[in-house]
């Protein structure tokens, strides 16, 4: 399977609430929320997936109601335009890497393989992981292993790369993992994961992706329109939870002098959505998935 897709019911329980509406999948990928929306909708709806990843496009599906969108979703409403569309009933973004990213071994994604440092979700870009960790320098490496994988011993790991590059390139995933055979093999699985989530997020400028998404779901969005966000990790999720909330990344909104305050969304549940244990143990990567439905006001 291409991926498995999280939350499926409850996400597009949530998404789908006009047949006939015009809605968006952000984060196609092996398509199975795209089909599940798609045999929602009635002759009148219509569906629109994005994905920059050109091994998604194998997956199209064969039905008038869709269209996929070989784009980053960055791109989300010049896109739309492009197809004439202004406005929309539903937005879904099923965030973070496919399982067939995953998988691909060769796509460097994974900690599991040897492969080459690339972690592109799009090839065709020049940026990749050993750009990243050859090229950069000291400080921009502790910040990005500081920010975005959260590790508290960032500086450290920024002088290690540094100091070992300077021998030799850094080109496979075994390369970088090799620097730190020091560490205790019960913090082994954690830490790579956290090392690769931050190149992988830089690489991919993920969180400003997500950010330009954010505003430009709030500009296509009819009133009334839903935007589902399904997010795996902290840096992500609070991103959406701010934006449902107030429609701000950081700082507070202008309130006025009894305390209140413009809202752009109401949230469908106050709470994230967590899949069930049952879907956890037929999924383990569903296991840090959060949904967060706002429906705009």
């Amino acid at each position: 399977m291409y991926h498995n897709p999280v939350l499926l019911k409850q996400s597009v329980d949530d998404l789908v609430t006009n047949p006939d509406g015009i809605y968006v999948d952000c984060t196609f990928g092996g398509g199975g929320h795209s089909r599940e929306i798609v045999s929602r909708l009635s002759e009148k709806g219509k569906l629109y997936g994005f994905d920059q990843d050109l091994d998604a496009l194998k997956n199209n599906i064969d039905d008038p109601k869709f269209t996929l969108i070989n784009q980053n979703f960055r791109f989300l409403e010049n896109s739309l335009l492009m197809y004439g569309v202004s406005k929309v009933d539903g937005i879904l973004a099923d965030l973070g890497v496919s399982s067939h990213q995953f998988d691909a071994g060769e796509r460097g994604f994974s900690t599991r393989s040897n492969a080459p440092l690339d972690m592109r979700m799009n090839v065709m870009q020049s940026l990749d992981a050993k750009k990243v960790i050859n090229d950069y320098d000291e400080a921009a490496l502790a910040d990005i292993f500081y920010y975005y994988g959260e590790l508290r011993e960032a500086r450290k790991l920024a002088r290690d790369i540094v100091f070992h590059r300077k021998n030799k390139t850094i080109e496979t995933t075994e390369d970088l993992k090799k620097l730190f055979s020091y560490l205790p093999p019960h913090k082994v699985n954690k830490f790579y994961a956290q090392l690769f989530q931050a190149i992988r997020i830089e690489v991919n400028q993920e969180l400003d992706v997500l950010k330009e998404m954010l505003i430009q779901s709030y500009n296509v969005l009819k009133p009334g329109g839903r935007l589902v966000v399904i997010s795996y990790h902290s840096l992500e999720d609070r991103l959406v939870k701010r934006f449902l909330k107030n429609g701000m990344f950081e700082g507070e909104p202008q309130r006025d002098i009894y305390g209140n305050y413009e809202k752009t969304f109401e949230l469908v549940k106050s709470k994230a959505i967590i899949p069930d244990d049952k879907e956890i143990e037929e999924n383990s990567r569903a296991r840090s998935a959060k949904m967060r439905t706002g429906i705009k006001l």
